[in-house]
């Protein structure tokens, strides 16, 4: 289930059969009944150029069961709704679902389904997919792009994913979790609780580009992970849903619906960006969660939005359903507050990074600070634990604010607070272009447009030296020789005569 669909008592609901899951990483999953299929694939084959249509509820176009399948330029066409866990869990309605152990590659191929509860793309039971250069489309609600379940895996390269419905995420995953890794790709969505990534599995993205344009950009959901190398994010979370309360970017929880086992879930962000365009950066509410970031620039384009915010929620036990978070920052920077309610906590570690920011909030606040990396303050700040290699606390700046420890004030810095002193870069392969904090938006770096432009201006100089030096070494032109006269054979006054002609 996504967003839209968790149980909002905090209790967890039957799997189909009746049994409560087990705790397995991600949950459990099984499946005892049958699936139909317009088309089934049951051993090893290779099919190029052909069409799979299903137009039938809880119907597979293409089901595959066993064996190395490679489909090149395939067209799969999915319509007919269901409805329940057993499409959710199982793939009963989607249009590709793969299971038994089957190794599948998909090659510049298109998948579209227009049908409820039909994920386009399913692999489940061990199944092991790849897909390159294809396009994916999914129109109607709980209908994810590419989607595990019970252990599965996608890996993916240059593909296309973009779903209309709610409660579809472009990447997406539930009981039973799996593994999905992509490459140069692009996740866009539009539906409520619909994110780009909804993770109850292991998600990595390289060189992608994740949009959401309603929901959350990356949900985790219990003991599972995201991990966003060389990925630009960007989130407009306008529509809340179900239980949520607040509007986010990154949103790590724990709903108690069976769907993921309790444990940490782990968010980490290496050389990306992170666009937030409503709502806090993080939240983190219900479970405990470790955040790791290096050299990813964020945006905030919210006034009212934290950087992280941890807290009590409609999820879980009421006084015990705060966020425990462990954030971890090299060569970051790290703008906007951070909100602790009182039944939450959070351990940072800086190293070599810059933090403007206020402390708020009565929760556990321990912060580790190394000498080579900078704090200022935004507001008057909070914390618990104060562990500083520069002893002295110079690094820490008060820009017109007071910093408390274990409720006393502390001596720090009262000089100018400085400006960041990183320079991060983001090399986005989807987006070809660089991300400087001191550079341009053209696509190009700074030195690299006055390295151009310098070559330019030195052939122009060469060219004109070469032209002025022609000129001086070529013989001047010759007047043409005229043939004498006389002021009598002519009419016309001479010009260079000292004495103009008379007037009669």
């Amino acid at each position: 289930m996504d967003l839209l669909d968790k149980p909002q008592d905090g209790q967890a609901p039957d799997k189909p059969g009746g049994s409560s899951p087990t705790g397995s990483p991600g949950g459990s999953s099984s499946s005892s009944a049958e699936h139909n299929a317009s088309y089934t694939i049951d051993s090893d084959i290779s099919i190029s150029d052909k069409e799979y249509t299903s137009t039938s509820s809880a119907q597979n176009a293409l089901l595959i069961t066993g064996g190395t399948v490679e489909l090149n330029n395939i067209t799969v066409n999915k319509t007919g709704d269901d409805s329940g866990d057993d499409s959710d869990f199982y793939g009963y309605n989607a249009a590709i679902f793969a299971t038994g152990g089957s190794n599948v590659k998909i090659t510049n191929s298109k998948i579209d389904t227009s049908g409820s509860h039909a994920n386009a793309v399913f692999s489940y039971s061990n199944a092991s997919i790849d897909i390159d250069n294809s396009v994916i489309y999914t129109k109607s609600n709980n209908s994810g792009g590419i989607m595990v379940t019970g252990g599965g895996s996608i890996s993916t390269n240059n593909i296309t994913v973009t779903t209309e419905g709610n409660s579809s995420a472009a990447i997406r995953s539930d009981r039973g979790g799996g593994t999905i890794y992509t490459k140069d790709g692009v996740f866009t969505t539009s539906g409520t609780g619909s994110p780009a990534i909804y993770s109850t599995a292991n998600i990595t993205t390289d060189g992608s580009k994740l949009i959401s344009t309603s929901s959350e950009g990356v949900v985790i959901e219990g003991k599972n992970s995201a991990t966003l190398n060389n990925t630009k994010l960007e989130a407009t979370n306008n529509t809340l849903n179900g239980n949520s309360e607040t509007y986010k970017t990154i949103f790590i929880y724990q709903s108690m619906s069976g769907d993921a086992s309790i444990g940490t879930g782990d968010f980490v962000a290496n050389d990306s960006e992170i666009i937030t365009n409503k709502g806090d950066h993080f939240f983190v509410t219900n479970t405990s969660a470790t955040i790791t970031l290096s050299n990813t620039i964020f945006t905030q384009n919210d006034t009212s939005g934290a950087f992280l915010r941890a807290q009590s929620g409609k999820w879980g036990n009421s006084g015990s359903n705060g966020g425990s978070v462990a954030l971890t920052a090299k060569s970051q920077e790290i703008i906007g507050d951070i909100i602790i309610d009182k039944i939450s906590s959070l351990s940072m570690d800086a190293i070599y990074s810059y933090i403007k920011t206020s402390f708020q909030g009565e929760g556990t606040i321990t912060l580790n600070l190394s000498s080579d990396s900078i704090l200022v303050l935004s507001g008057d700040s909070n914390i618990s634990t104060l562990n500083n290699d520069q002893s002295d606390n110079s690094n820490i700046y008060a820009n017109g604010h007071k910093l408390f420890v274990n409720g006393e004030e502390i001596s720090i810095n009262q000089a100018e607070a400085p400006e960041s002193f990183l320079s991060q870069k983001v090399n986005s392969t989807t987006t070809s272009t660089v991300i400087t904090s001191s550079g341009n938006d053209s696509g190009f770096p700074t030195w690299g447009i006055i390295s151009i432009i310098g070559v330019f201006i030195a052939i122009f100089v060469v060219l004109l030296f070469i032209m002025l030096h022609r000129n001086k070494n070529k013989p001047a032109d010759k007047l043409p020789e005229m043939p004498p006269s006389t002021p009598s054979e002519s009419n016309t006054p001479d010009v260079f005569s000292s004495n103009p002609p008379q007037a009669n």
